[in-house]
């Protein structure tokens, strides 16, 4: 890992909902004792991805974030980490943190919402750096100072999923330019 582990914070996936105003998906990510969380804006294709691991769903073959699963599996390399390290521009970087079968430490660049979704599927450990933190302005004194609008990024319901999953046509996983 090529941060400082105390320049990063653990947080796990808190959930997934849906911006309000444009309806794009948004995972959630919290502290465990629920005082932080970063909101990130995904694809729609990214966040079906993550609730079908998150809703434990088992599609008949393997989709893109379970290719890679996979495919890391067989080559011998784990998943030892994921981390959110930077906000530029309004865009967040992530980066992997892969161990081969040698020994061998490997940092991949990555988008934030593919290294989550794999370290969903790999049971990885997820750090976002503190500065990123800072500079998202989402820093929370505790659970009782959130205001009524972050209440609402605690996500949708479990069975919403389902119904939004099944509503989706294809137009909506095409890619817009």
């Amino acid at each position: 890992m090529a941060g400082n582990r105390e320049d990063f914070i653990l947080m796990i996936v808190g959930g997934l909902t849906l911006d309000p105003t444009t309806k794009m998906p948004i995972v959630v990510l919290k502290d465990p004792d629920n005082k932080l969380n970063l909101p990130i804006w995904i694809g729609p294709l990214e966040a079906a991805s993550m609730a079908t691991e998150l809703e434990g769903i088992k599609p008949q073959r393997p989709m893109t974030h379970d290719l890679l699963r996979d495919l890391l599996g067989q080559l011998g390399t784990t998943v030892e980490s994921v981390e959110v390290t930077e906000l530029r521009e309004n865009t967040y970087y992530a980066r992997l943190n892969l161990r081969s079968r040698e020994g061998r430490t490997l940092e991949v660049d990555s988008r934030p919402s593919d290294a989550i979704s794999l370290a969903l599927r790999t049971r990885s450990p997820i750090y976002v750096a503190k500065a990123v933190l800072e500079m998202s302005s989402e820093l929370h004194e505790s659970a009782a100072e959130r205001t009524a609008s972050e209440q609402n990024l605690a996500g949708v319901a479990r069975d919403k999923w389902s119904e939004i999953l099944e509503r989706m046509s294809p137009e909506d996983f095409k890619y817009k330019m």
